[in-house]
């Protein structure tokens, strides 16, 4: 039989080898997209996005080893489109303008919520938490730590203090996640204020 004629043969897309074949992979994130949107983390797997996407497991756990890895691609592209990196010369005012956009999409987005699976799942399984610590985290925190590399060119901070102040933001703004205070936006100027080391009378003044 001609795989033409074979609806199923023709639905299942193949992937070229080793390089990743742009319809498969756009199939892919689509349906895992989609399955976020419907069921969150937790209801997220590999075996149910290949299903939609009509592509082979082996092929997709060769781009994602785990759930995490294709969570993480998913969360990437959503994000990037709805936080921008802000650069107004002035340390406080850019950490609160990004710091404002990326809670308001942690509420608004499936993928808040999915990155609180994640964090949860990372703490009882090394293959999530190896993506959450080592591929997750230093991508997504290379915005935040430009804002303040940037803010150390211009002398509002030293540049040695820059590891340090991440990790007071990663802590401030998961904790916010997670505790589901999200809407308490009106606590992030002082925050930041504070992690930029400025004490508040003076930024009265």
């Amino acid at each position: 039989m001609n795989s033409t004629s074979n609806p199923a043969a023709s639905r299942k897309r193949t992937s070229a080898g080793p390089r990743r074949n742009p319809e498969a992979e756009a199939a892919v994130l689509a349906a895992a997209r989609e399955l976020i949107w419907e069921k969150g983390y937790s209801g997220f797997s590999i075996d149910e996005v290949a299903r939609r996407a009509g592509a082979g497991k082996t092929t997709i756990y060769r781009w994602y080893p785990t759930k995490a890895d294709l969570f993480i691609a998913i969360y990437t592209s959503e994000r990037s489109v709805s936080v921008p990196v802000p650069d107004t010369g002035n340390l406080v005012e850019d950490l609160v303008q990004y710091t404002t956009s990326l809670w308001r999409f942690w509420a608004s987005h499936p993928a808040g919520a999915a990155l609180r699976g994640l964090i949860a799942e990372a703490q009882g399984t090394p293959e999530a938490l190896s993506a959450l610590r080592d591929r997750f985290l230093p991508d997504r925190t290379a915005d935040v730590r430009k804002v303040m590399t940037d803010a150390a060119v211009r002398g509002e901070l030293r540049a040695e203090e820059v590891n340090d102040k991440v990790s007071l933001w990663v802590g401030f703004s998961w904790f916010k996640l997670l505790v589901a205070e999200l809407h308490q936006e009106e606590a992030i100027r002082s925050v930041m204020m504070h992690i930029a080391d400025i004490p508040r009378v003076a930024a009265q003044e």
